[in-house]
C-alpha cells in the first residue's frame, strides 16, 4: 500500500508541470531555464543531505543527459503553446513510449518473449489510435484559438520526443552497456541538473530575459526532481512495472486540468474525442509495463 502510495506523488507532480508552467507564463526559453534552475537547487538539497559518490564518469553522463532532457523539454513547452496542454501532453507522453519500446525491442533486445511481443504490439497500436483521439479536432465547429499551430506544434513534438527518448536510453542502457556506469536516481540528478541548465542557456542563445518568469518556473523543477524521488521509492517498494504504470497517468491531469483550469476550449465532440484517448492511452501504457514485468 505504501509503494501505491509513493507512485502517486509523481502522476501529480510530473501531470501538473506543463499546468503549473503555462500558468505562471513566459516564454518556453524563460520556463525551461526556470525548470532547470529549480532542478538544481533541489538536487543540491538532496547531494548535500546524502552525499553520495559522484565520479567524473558520473558526472558526464548526467551532463548529457541534462542536455538531452533540455531539448525534450524545450519542445514539450514549445508545442503546447502551439496546441495546448490538453492536446501536445497526450502526444508527447505517448510518442515517447512507442518509439522508446520500438528502440528497446529492435536495438536493446527487450523482448524476448512471445507474449511480449503480443502484448507490446498491441499496446503501441492503442497508443496510436489514443494519439489520433487525443489530437483529433471537430471539423464542423472547432474552436480556433489565437497562436495555434498543429503544424509547428508537431515539429516541436518531433525534436522534443528525440530529446527524451534519447535522454532515457542514456541512462537506462547506453551508460552501463557502453561506459560501465552504474548510478542510481540520487546520484545522477546533481550533475544531469547543471547540465540541464547550460542546455538551457545555449538553447536560449544565452539571452534568455530573467524575468519574474523564470523565477516562477522554479517550482516546476522542484516538482520535477519530488516527483523522481517518489519514482525511485515506489519502485523500490512495488517493482518497476506498478511504478512505470502509474507515472503514465500523470497525462490524464494534463489533459483535464489544460481543459479546467487553463481554459482550453473544446467542442463536445472534441471532449468526446479527448476522454476516448485518454482512456485508449492509460490502456497502452499498463500493457507495456505489463510487458515490462514479464521480462
Amino acid at each position: 500500500m505504501q509503494g501505491v502510495l509513493f507512485a502517486l506523488v509523481p502522476i501529480f507532480a510530473w501531470g501538473s508541470v506543463g499546468l503549473v508552467a503555462n500558468k505562471f507564463g513566459g516564454d518556453a526559453n524563460q520556463q525551461t531555464l526556470g525548470m532547470a534552475l529549480g532542478a538544481f537547487i533541489f538536487s543540491l538539497i538532496v547531494f548535500l543531505f546524502r552525499m553520495p559518490t559522484l565520479t567524473w564518469q558520473i558526472f558526464l553522463i548526467g551532463f548529457i543527459g541534462g542536455l538531452l532532457w533540455v531539448i525534450g523539454q524545450f519542445g514539450q513547452f514549445k508545442s503546447m503553446k502551439y496546441m495546448g496542454v490538453s492536446v501536445a501532453s497526450p502526444l508527447s507522453s505517448g510518442s515517447q513510449l512507442v518509439i522508446g519500446g520500438l528502440l528497446g525491442v529492435f536495438a536493446f533486445h527487450e523482448w524476448t518473449k512471445q507474449i511480449q511481443f503480443i502484448l507490446g504490439f498491441i499496446a503501441m497500436a492503442v497508443l496510436v489510435v489514443g494519439f489520433y483521439f487525443s489530437a483529433k479536432r471537430d471539423s464542423e465547429n472547432a474552436v480556433v484559438e489565437e497562436g495555434r499551430s498543429y503544424t509547428k506544434g508537431l515539429t516541436a513534438l518531433t525534436y522534443s520526443t528525440l530529446g527524451y527518448v534519447s535522454y532515457v536510453i542514456l541512462f537506462n542502457n547506453l551508460a552501463v552497456l557502453w561506459f560501465n556506469v552504474h548510478f542510481d536516481t540520487l546520484t545522477i540528478i546533481l550533475p544531469m541538473s547543471v547540465g540541464m541548465i547550460f542546455g538551457a542557456l545555449v538553447m536560449g542563445r544565452f539571452k534568455i530575459k530573467m524575468e519574474k518568469y523564470v523565477y516562477l518556473n522554479m517550482i516546476d523543477g522542484v516538482m520535477f526532481g519530488v516527483g523522481n524521488i517518489f519514482m525511485l521509492m515506489a519502485a523500490s517498494a512495488v517493482g518497476d512495472a506498478i511504478a512505470f504504470s502509474f507515472s503514465q497517468l500523470g497525462v490524464i491531469i494534463s489533459t483535464i486540468g489544460g481543459i479546467l483550469f487553463l481554459g482550453e476550449k473544446k467542442t463536445k465532440k472534441e471532449l468526446v474525442y479527448v476522454g476516448i484517448g485518454i482512456v485508449l492511452f492509460v490502456t497502452g501504457a499498463i500493457l507495456l509495463a505489463i510487458v515490462k514485468s514479464k521480462g
